[in-house]
């Protein structure tokens, strides 16, 4: 699908009758009422009138189509709920993303939710996340994502922003839904070289003869049991006058079996998602250059396919991570964070002023935050700032602790630190944590969020959520490299 471009009405006068016209609905103790910037007083009672004989639901992720009243010449209404409380720019993009999710075979829908401002950029980014379909695997999109308008008007420089962050977590979408068996570590490679093609980025990609020599025995050692070989591609975006700089690292295991600590067939199912923090960081970075942002970013893509066979790495075997640190594995399974330790290891050779990674790690962090919230842990800096810039777009994040008494839990005998502790059911979100901190340079400002819950929703949709892969914490990180 191609992202909608999108168009603004200076008023309700340029309405066709072809339009699907959304507003808002609020509740209260007197009933619903319509929220709708930019439609005159009159239209707004009569849509008011409407929704209370049809007694329309306000409440947040709620929506009813209905025909137009008299006068208000459009093809029909939907009311799209904002609930009881104060209207924020959260909700109205919430509110925007989930009447878009709803529209099917229409031609263009018309958003009369905010007239300017980061209320309108809202609206306009909430419209355009919930418009993304996911196309079945070799043929067209069934329904074309709808043009989208919207009463009001906005700068130039707010739109683009809308539009390049959108078009972001479309990207993650797309990548992330993309079936294992024809997205490997090579192909991500091409897939990525592909859009940054025209780009201000510069790319470097690592195979598995490279891996080795350089050192990257965590990736190498992951990758090894797969006929699908092992990368590490790096983008670099680098401004002639750079702010500062800020190192992403992304887990992008492609498909994870679980390696000779194999998963349980249903356990196995749906981890073509594993790979999803390496495609938000790819497209971060992809927006950040659109954008052209001042901070110098240079990204890690820790690329592997997790297999059995009888090349896999096994429990007991000691690998060695860039720098030099020795890892025992005990549990094949715990894969990520061994990839994770090369990219964030190489990263802090840079010495840059913030890293940042982001992996679906652990199953403990769904246990613990559920499908909506990341778990956020790091250094005091680099949580603050992540938790700021989550605030600003509207995610949700969840700070959590690293326990300097779990470390202890990791001890080998023959290595400098295990990837698990096997049988060990307590923690494990922030034990991968704590095993991931012992790899970030000395004093480097570091923020780890583990996606494994918002990643991927297995539940109905809400706000501009779709079910299936979300996109979740992309515009984060990019709020983060632009500002």
């Amino acid at each position: 699908m191609t992202l909608p471009s999108p168009s603004f009405l200076e008023s309700s006068t340029s309405l066709t009758s072809d339009d699907i016209l959304v507003v808002g609905l609020t509740t209260s103790d007197t009933g619903p009422a319509v929220h709708a910037p930019g439609l005159p007083a009159e239209t707004v009672a009569a849509l008011t009138a409407l929704a209370q004989a049809i007694d329309a639901d306000g409440s947040p992720d709620s929506h009813s189509r209905q025909g137009p009243p008299a006068g208000l010449e459009v093809r029909s209404v939907v009311f799209t709920g904002l609930g009881d409380d104060a209207l924020t720019v959260d909700r109205l993009r919430e509110a925007a993303g989930y009447a878009a999710l709803q529209m099917t075979k229409a031609s263009r829908v018309v958003f009369a939710l905010a007239e300017s401002g980061d209320e309108l950029r809202g609206v306009v980014e909430g419209a355009l996340l919930g418009s993304h379909r996911v196309s079945k695997t070799g043929k067209p999109a069934e329904d074309p994502a709808p043009s989208v308008a919207f009463l009001g008007s906005l700068d130039d420089a707010d739109t683009t922003r809308a539009l390049v962050a959108a078009e972001a977590v479309w990207r993650v979408r797309d990548l992330v839904t993309m079936p294992p068996n024809l997205l490997n570590p090579v192909s991500f490679v091409e897939h990525v070289t592909a859009l940054a093609t025209g780009s201000s980025l510069t790319i470097e990609v690592m195979d598995e003869k490279k891996l080795l020599a350089e050192g990257m025995g965590g990736i190498t050692a992951v990758g090894k049991g797969s006929h699908n070989p092992p990368r590490l591609m790096i983008l670099r975006h680098q401004p002639a006058s750079p702010t500062r700089h800020v190192a992403l690292v992304g887990k992008g295991i492609t498909f994870d079996s679980g390696g000779l600590s194999l998963k349980a067939p249903n356990a196995m199912v749906g981890m073509k998602y594993d790979m999803t923090g390496a495609a938000v960081m790819a497209a971060a970075t992809l927006a950040a250059s659109a954008l052209g942002s001042t901070t110098s970013i240079t990204t890690y893509l820790c690329l592997a396919e997790n297999m059995p066979s009888g090349s896999a790495s096994r429990p007991n075997d000691v690998i060695t991570i860039k720098g030099g640190k020795t890892v025992e594995i005990l549990n094949t399974d715990a894969e990520g964070r061994l990839v994770m330790a090369d990219g964030l290891a190489l990263a802090s050779e840079l010495a840059p002023d913030l890293i940042i990674d982001i992996a679906t790690l652990t199953g403990a962090a769904r246990i613990a935050l559920g499908e909506r919230y990341a778990g956020l842990m790091g250094t005091p800096e680099g949580v603050a700032e992540l938790e700021e810039a989550a605030a600003r777009v509207g995610e949700k994040v969840w700070g959590m602790p690293l326990p300097a008494e779990l470390r202890s839990l990791l001890s080998s005998d023959v290595a400098d630190i295990a990837n698990a502790k096997p049988g060990e059911v307590l923690g494990g979100m922030l034990l991968a944590g704590v095993f991931l901190k012992d790899f970030v340079g000395e004093g480097i400002p570091w923020a780890h969020l583990d996606i494994a819950g918002p990643a991927h929703n297995s539940s109905s949709a809400f706000g501009y959520t779709p079910k299936g892969a979300s996109g979740a914490l992309t515009r984060t990180v990019l709020d983060v490299v632009m500002s």
